[in-house]
């Protein structure tokens, strides 16, 4: 039983941290909940950022995870604009940025990730930009919307779904774009060589123009604004804005100071968890973007920065945190739409993790269901303008099936055959 005299404290105002609060009142926790977020802005969902929001085609209220008076309805206390700058495990608190200390009986750590910067000159120009914050997207949508009236020019560091999402997006605004990928296609961390290509040839259908196999080296400007970049194989392009999107590194610095235990750097970083989202203190859990935990189903550790990771570990951790017995062992999934396109991804397949990958249907009309499999097991399926399938696609990865390769790539087989 929890006592109603405690106090939960989440620290991180997106969408984990949003989804623990509400679960907590769900759950029937009565004792205080205090949400610390360094935003002004009440917590949300990011997708919108580098969709139907920057390209005006959603609202602004409309990212929102609750409505702005759910949190007084919930009694959830929310601190915005204001940053928690330390934990003192000793005495359970932490201190906010204007020295107030909160005392805490259990504690969320849902600091999601930040933005990696260009660390090359020229970067301090006004034209230089990220998409992490909802006050990132305020200012790109205003970008793009005027570099499509005067014909500008936006340089993309970075083909990976943020960029390629902005590519689409101004785009659709009328704006010229390059994409500057250092990996021979778009997405090779995630698809391989093998699917790749779909979206290279999608965004020059809709011309976008790629620059494969280099890396900016400097943003040219004068009188601080832009005028070119820079490519370490010679090249220069112009720009009148360029947008940074060279993937997020997880906000540890909290976790880092209190000593709690962290995950190699090198293999993605993030707070240590176990399965039930608790790190090295007891007291004390991770979720969303800065979690990083052992996925039984892939065997090896993951650091999961998609949507439905918060929408779903946020929740996960508030139930651990209330006392349930449980693990949280979701298949990871994410989805995007570029143009015309949409898709969603499940599972964990990067390269060298898989030795075969299947196409079912047609992938040069961009309608098929993309496999990874290793020695016949499926680790991940990609269904491309092809819907209704997630679900089947998430248990052939959580059976660890190993379908028949002929039948997996038949579109006249129905997909759930392929379970039994």
């Amino acid at each position: 039983m929890v006592d109603a005299h405690q106090t939960f404290v989440i620290v991180g105002g997106g969408l984990a941290g949003a989804k623990a609060a509400e679960t907590l009142r769900a759950e029937g926790f009565t004792g205080r909940v205090i949400l610390v977020g360094d935003e002004r802005d009440h917590p949300y969902e990011r997708p919108p950022l580098s969709k139907g929001y920057v390209l005006g085609k959603e609202e602004r209220d409309s990212v929102f995870v609750h409505e702005p008076g759910w949190y007084a309805q919930a009694d959830v206390e929310l601190h915005l604009g204001q940053p928690v700058v330390a934990i003192d495990r000793a005495t359970r608190s932490v201190r906010l940025g204007d020295g107030t200390a909160v005392h805490y009986d259990k504690l969320l750590l849902a600091t999601g990730a930040e933005p990696r910067r260009l660390d090359i000159p020229g970067t301090d120009l006004a034209g230089v930009h990220h998409l992490r914050r909802l006050a990132h997207a305020d200012r790109l949508r205003q970008v793009l919307a005027a570099l499509g009236r005067d014909n500008g020019h936006l340089v993309i560091a970075g083909a990976g779904w943020i960029g390629l999402e902005v590519a689409a997006a101004a785009r659709e605004y009328g704006a010229e774009v390059t994409v500057v990928e250092r990996e021979p296609t778009p997405l090779h961390g995630v698809l391989g060589p093998e699917f790749g290509q779909v979206f290279t040839d999608l965004h020059a259908e809709h011309g976008v123009r790629f620059h494969f196999g280099a890396s900016l080296t400097e943003i040219v400007g004068q009188d601080g604004m832009v005028l070119a970049v820079q490519t370490d194989d010679g090249e220069e392009h112009p720009a009148h804005d360029v947008l940074a999107a060279i993937g997020a590194a997880p906000r540890t610095a909290l976790a880092e100071a209190a000593g709690l235990d962290l995950a190699d750097r090198a293999h993605g970083g993030g707070v240590l968890v176990d399965a039930s989202l608790r790190t090295s203190d007891p007291d004390i859990y991770a979720a969303g973007d800065v979690a990083a935990q052992h996925h039984p189903l892939f065997g090896t550790r993951l650091r999961v920065e998609h949507w439905a990771n918060a929408l779903n570990g946020g929740p996960a951790a508030a139930r651990a945190m209330l006392g349930q017995d449980l693990r949280h062992d979701r298949v990871p999934y994410f989805f995007s739409d570029q143009y015309d396109v949409g898709l969603e991804y499940s599972g964990w397949a990067p390269p060298g993790t898989y030795d075969q990958v299947v196409a079912r249907g047609d992938v040069g009309k961009r309608e098929f269901i993309a496999f990874w499999l290793s020695e016949g097991r499926v680790l991940a399926g990609m269904n491309v303008n092809v819907w209704d399938v997630t679900e089947t696609v998430q248990q052939l990865i959580r059976t660890g099936a190993r379908p028949d390769i002929e039948r997996l790539a038949d579109p006249s087989v129905p997909l759930e055959s392929l379970l039994a």
